[in-house]
């Protein structure tokens, strides 16, 4: 079935947006991880486990913030490589725009990232920290690190299509992915690494030089969205499910419901 066109008010331009939203997310992530994992740090939470479950918390909460700030009602505040072409293949996303997107969202990885890690400097303990790179506990090989990326981008892209295919929910969207993030930060933080967005990788590896399974992290989260975009394309076809009436995460009716 051919894919009926993108929306028309979609821009490259909005690349711009992603650049800064990323930014900022980085920023986010690599301050939290610096403040609430370092152990040399006043605010370090005791405990692996703990300290991934607030970081998760925080940046859920960002994200929130980001998706629905006016820069994310702009751009659409996919933060995501994956998601921008998730939502191509699924027909909401102009696929002129699909570059544009992943070139702002990686700059902004290594801008955030930078910016950070020069507030911060770097840890005595842990001189990688300073970077929060991503990185699978012992035991976890690359085949199970690439399964848990793809299925995690897999089924966040089946959700991401469902909800904004359905005016009834759509509106719940942004709060759905913020709890969706902080949950895949506490539990798979410790196991995978729980970064599901080649995003969150690049910057942190690039500027730490800790490339280890980088390939993993940047390849696999898309590879699941296409999966989960050709699943969301064969509901459109054999069920009343529609394809998603936009690409931005946070539609109209969720700024009603939120008081933005």
């Amino acid at each position: 079935m051919p894919r009926p066109p993108a929306p028309p008010e979609a821009s490259s331009w909005y690349a711009l947006y992603e650049f800064a939203l990323v930014t900022v997310l980085l920023f986010g992530v690599v301050s939290a991880v610096r403040l609430l994992v370092v152990p040399s740090s006043a605010l370090a939470v005791s405990g692996l486990h703990l300290a991934l479950a607030a970081v998760g918390a925080v940046v859920g909460a960002l994200a929130l913030l980001l998706i629905r700030s006016p820069w994310g009602r702009r751009s659409g505040a996919h933060m995501n490589p994956a998601v921008s072409v998730g939502l191509w293949l699924m027909g909401a996303f102009p696929g002129r725009c699909v570059l544009p997107y992943v070139g702002a969202q990686a700059a902004g990885s290594l801008a955030g990232t930078a910016l950070a890690a020069l507030m911060w400097g770097a840890p005595a303990s842990d001189p990688p920290a300073d970077y929060a790179v991503v990185q699978p506990a012992p035991g976890w090989g690359t085949p199970a690190v690439a399964a848990t990326e793809i299925g995690c981008l897999f089924l966040l892209t089946l959700v991401i299509g469902f909800f904004l295919a359905n005016p009834t929910y759509d509106a719940w969207l942004p709060a759905v992915l913020a709890m969706l993030t902080a949950a895949i930060i506490a539990i798979l933080g410790p196991r995978s690494g729980g970064s599901t967005n080649p995003a969150r990788q690049i910057g942190p590896a690039v500027l730490s030089g800790n490339h280890h399974d980088l390939a993993v992290y940047l390849l696999a989260p898309v590879v699941g969205a296409v999966l989960g975009a050709a699943v969301h394309r064969e509901l459109v076809r054999r069920t009343r499910l529609r394809r998603p009436r936009t690409y931005r995460l946070c539609p109209a009716s969720a700024e009603a419901v939120g008081g933005a």
